[in-house]
């Protein structure tokens, strides 16, 4: 038995299963780190007799190197409360259980290991899975492995062109109005239209423009890594037409410079998460499986 742990902004889903098909859940809003840790370790504790490891994985930018003194920390988020929080160890300390195995990793590369293993990505070597919701963020597998450098990648800062027409001065503390996710997350939807963006029917010219920024960060990812298919998921995507409306803009951008199999389909290479809004919750179950399997 596993346990799993998708730590995002606005809740933290945590499982427990002998199977991705078989996890029971809990969903736990995210409020500050020792009242939010406090109630995971409550979930957990009636399982650790059982409980061959946790697998989680978490909002960041977060710390991967292990041989870092920072190892399992949250580091420079925007998110309150959340900044330089060590994760791993206030979960161990809450869990009071110093061996028990935790792998980690973002959310957004556990909902690309749940989607290569059980969703639209299995038998692909290169992908990528973005996440557009609350924030953006961006997870590259190449090789069949995490993308990893000093840290993860972090896709959803990469810098963008901005449209003529938009007056929003974006969301980011970091970049303003200059990276995809000031610019296209769901809070700067909400921001820029003075209007949830639950609300916005499907004809709402701020699609055509969300649309317009996703289909320009996907032409730089595209160009960087090539790969064979794209993953959207995210709370953001649930508008019905948006996909097609990626598609339609990323071709616009791209103007068919780079030429290989993947592209000839963009209704197979831009696609939805198989897993739906599972991605996560069962990629991090993936993250503990594999990592005290030893795959």
């Amino acid at each position: 038995m596993f346990g799993a742990i998708e730590a995002g902004g606005t809740k933290f889903v945590c499982a427990v299963g002998s199977s991705p098909d078989a996890l029971k859940t809990v969903s736990i809003p995210t409020r500050t780190p020792a009242e939010t840790l406090e109630r995971v370790a409550d979930f957990y504790k009636p399982h650790l007799g059982s409980l061959q490891g946790i697998g989680i994985g978490s909002f960041g930018p977060v710390d991967l190197d292990c041989k870092s003194s920072t190892y399992g920390y949250i580091t420079s988020t925007p998110k309150p409360d959340w900044g330089h929080t060590a994760l791993l160890a206030s979960l161990r300390e809450k869990l009071n259980d110093e061996t028990l195995p935790l792998a980690f990793d973002t959310d957004v590369n556990a909902a690309a290991l749940g989607e290569a293993m059980h969703g639209a990505a299995q038998g692909l070597d290169n992908f990528v899975y973005f996440t557009v919701g609350t924030g953006v963020g961006g997870g590259v597998i190449a090789n069949s492995q995490f993308i990893h450098g000093g840290m993860h990648t972090e896709l959803g800062h990469i810098l963008l062109p901005k449209h003529p027409d938009d007056k929003y001065q974006g969301h980011c503390p970091y970049h303003a109005d200059r990276c995809f996710e000031g610019l296209a997350c769901g809070p700067a939807i909400s921001e820029r239209w003075a209007c949830s963006s639950n609300d916005l029917p499907p004809d709402h010219p701020a699609w055509e423009l969300q649309a317009w920024y996703m289909g320009a960060a996907l032409c730089s990812v595209v160009c960087s890594f090539a790969p064979q298919r794209v993953i959207f998921g995210g709370g953001v995507m649930q508008m019905e037409g948006l996909l097609q409306k990626v598609r339609h803009a990323f071709a616009q951008h791209f103007q068919g410079y780079m030429q290989y199999a993947a592209l000839n389909n963009l209704e197979t290479f831009i696609v939805a998460p198989a897993l739906e809004n599972h991605s996560g919750i069962v990629g991090a179950w993936e993250l503990i499986r594999r990592q005290v399997s030893n795959l």
